[in-house]
Formats: structure tokens, sequence, C-alpha cells
């Protein structure tokens, strides 16, 4: 008899457990807590803006042509500025190799020929302000509270850079992408201090021509 209870008051434990949708977390709770998707993953289907506000799907943009997609904070890190104004000494190589750059942030499309005119940049600017892309790829973690209220303190405002309230970054990616969207090669640091070197990032395009 007590076996049967017991029996039945699982039953309702369980029943009253699934009867609530799981809700996957679809962010990190810190940049060093991130999943990135895996090698020989299709770039997930999702859109980005440019600077017109204009989307475009990520996907698509992929099949164009081979690419190399490269996530930074924002215009507002200087490291992000570094890496992006030293991609302009590859770009021509990576071009030579059939490859399209694309650099996407968090910022909103109307900061980013901001960014552009300052680095005197060529190739494509993205905004994935709501951070759709950067969730999807797994590389998206909140800021905590006091880092946002640190930030703003120096004149940094995550959430009228983006236009949202969501304090997500992207940890600085980049994703190597064959026409068919597969991915081929990635680079992920939650330091945002340390980027890719671009003589790395050739060789890394030209193994996969």
């Amino acid at each position: 008899m007590r076996l049967n209870n017991y029996k039945s008051i699982t039953l309702l434990l369980l029943t009253f457990f699934f009867s609530f949708p799981l809700v996957a977390q679809d962010y990190a709770p810190s940049a060093d807590k991130v999943s990135p998707v895996l090698i020989n993953s299709t770039l997930p289907d999702v859109e980005v803006k440019d600077l017109n506000g204009k989307s475009h799907s990520m996907l698509d943009l992929a099949k164009e042509n081979k690419s190399v997609f490269i996530f930074y904070r924002g215009g507002w890190c200087p490291y992000c500025n570094r890496h992006l104004a030293d991609l302009k000494q590859i770009e021509k190589g990576l071009a030579d190799m059939g490859y399209t750059v694309y650099a996407i942030s968090a910022d909103r499309p109307e900061l980013l020929s901001k960014t552009l005119d300052k680095n005197e940049l060529s190739y494509t600017l993205l905004s994935d302000a709501p951070m759709t892309a950067a969730k999807a790829l797994g590389i998206a973690f909140k800021v905590d509270d006091a880092t946002v209220q640190r930030y703003k303190s120096v004149g940094i405002d995550l959430e009228a850079d983006s236009g949202h309230d969501h304090h997500l970054l992207p940890a600085p990616a980049v994703f190597i992408t064959d026409t068919e969207g597969v991915i081929k090669f990635k680079y992920v640091n939650p330091d945002y201090k340390q980027r890719i070197d671009g003589g790395i990032l050739l060789a890394a395009a030209k193994a996969f021509m």
C-alpha cells in the first residue's frame, strides 16, 4: 500500500514539474562561461542589420561567398577598435582568397558609421543589437551590474549603444564559413584583451580555400 502511495505521489510531482515549460538560458552569466557552437555546425539563420537599418540573414550572407565573421563588443571598446584596424592589414589577403569580411557588434545600426569612419574601414560592419546572432552562436554573456555601472562612470552606456536594456555582449570571436554556411574555423576568447593574430587568421582561411 505504501509503495502504491509513493508511486502516486511521484507521478503527481512529475506531472506538476513537466506542466511548466523549461526555458533554456540563451546567454552565459559571464564571458568565461560561454559555449560556442561546434565546428562543422551550420551558421544559424538569424538576422543582423547594416548601417542603414536593413536586415540581412547571416546564413544568406555566408552563402554569397566564403566569409569571415568577426564579433566585437562595440565601437566604444579600444581593444575592438585596435583589432578592427589590424584587420585592414589582412583584408586584401582574405579577399584574394575569395572571402568576405563582416564585423558584428552589439552597437545599434546608427553607430556603425562612426566606427567605420574612425578606423577607415572598407569591410562591412553589422549590428546585432538584440544579440540574436551572438545568442544563437553561443557567445553572448550578461555583463554584471557592477561592471555596467563602472562603464557608465567612464562614459560607456551599454543601453544607449545597443538600444536595449539586456546588458549583453559577445565574447570576442571569429568564425570562418564556407559557401554552405558551415563553420570551418572558430576562435573565441573570453578575455576581451586577447584577439586572434592576423597571420593566424590568414593561415586558417587559407586552410579552407
